[in-house]
């Protein structure tokens, strides 16, 4: 149990210097994970690690299943999540390689009913006004610091749906608005971790400029993996200088998100949901 959970991005789909690997197959009743879980240790600590889209990147970010792998990951006895994702840059300080220690997302998706285990009988309102795990925010930061890292400390990462990168008419609105980054796949994975009560933070890798800066290339594809061959160097390097200073408890609130959140009487659960849920509802049964 407490485990410590990596979600690479594109262009992490390993990790160097892991040990007593495993890669284990992992059922739930949400469907698949994007992969199997390569478990391990490393820095003398037990991890997990999820490629997000797959060894050899097949699936869409449209197509990820949060549900499954978070609920994977829960199972595992995971406690932690350390994110890793690509970003476009919304702000000219934000330049293409630099890392953004995300503290808020604007949902720009349509996809709430999939970034939710409850409902089916059993209703949870968590809290999601600071949706990353600041604990965890800030051992990242730190060691991003400590490499001496380009890292801003900070920011709104807005969660469109892709696939296709932003018109220029969205882009320029979201940099006049004043957010920070865009992604596609990390609100998800932040919510389904909340209600998972795993402390959640994301490494944001800057890979571009999105298309709202007229004397910046507009996004490619080619743009996108040269500099995150650069910055999966630095995730990994981060992630290595991080895990030693991770608590060997859970013992920040989102490690009991769900304390107060669940409005249903217990006597009324429904069980086939309880069944499904037992993972997360354990300390609560």
């Amino acid at each position: 149990m407490n485990k410590i959970g990596i979600i690479g991005g594109t262009g992490l789909y390993g990790v160097e210097g892991l040990t007593k690997q495993k890669w284990v197959s992992i059922r739930t009743p949400f469907g698949n994970p994007s992969d199997k879980m390569l478990i391990g240790k490393l820095c003398g600590r037990d991890v997990v690690f999820l490629p997000r889209h797959g060894r050899g990147h097949y699936i869409l970010p449209g197509e990820l299943n949060h549900r499954a792998n978070i609920w994977a990951l829960k199972k595992l006895g995971v406690s932690w999540i350390i994110s890793v994702s690509a970003v476009g840059s919304l702000q000219v300080q934000y330049k293409p390689r630099d890392i953004v220690l995300i503290d808020q997302f604007l949902d720009k998706t349509k996809k709430s009913q999939e970034h939710t285990f409850f409902g089916n009988g059993i209703v949870a309102h968590i809290s999601f006004a600071h949706p990353i795990c600041e604990e965890l925010r800030k051992l990242l930061l730190e060691s991003a610091a400590e490499l001496k890292l380009r890292v801003h400390d900070g920011g709104t990462y807005v969660n469109m749906e892709g696939p296709a990168f932003s018109t220029k008419a969205e882009s320029i609105a979201n940099h006049k608005m004043g957010f920070n980054v865009i992604g596609m796949t990390n609100l998800g994975e932040a919510k389904c971790a909340r209600e998972a009560e795993i402390a959640y933070a994301t490494l944001a890798m800057v890979t571009d400029y999105d298309c709202w800066k007229e004397d910046e290339e507009h996004v490619t594809i080619q743009m996108v993996i040269d500099h995150l061959k650069h910055n999966a160097e630095n995730a990994k390097n981060i992630i290595l200088k991080t895990i030693p200073k991770i608590p060997l408890q859970p013992i920040c609130s989102c490690h009991e998100s769900l304390k107060n959140a669940i409005l249903t009487d217990k006597k009324i659960w429904r069980k086939s949901t309880v069944i499904k849920l037992k993972p997360i509802l354990a300390k609560y049964l």
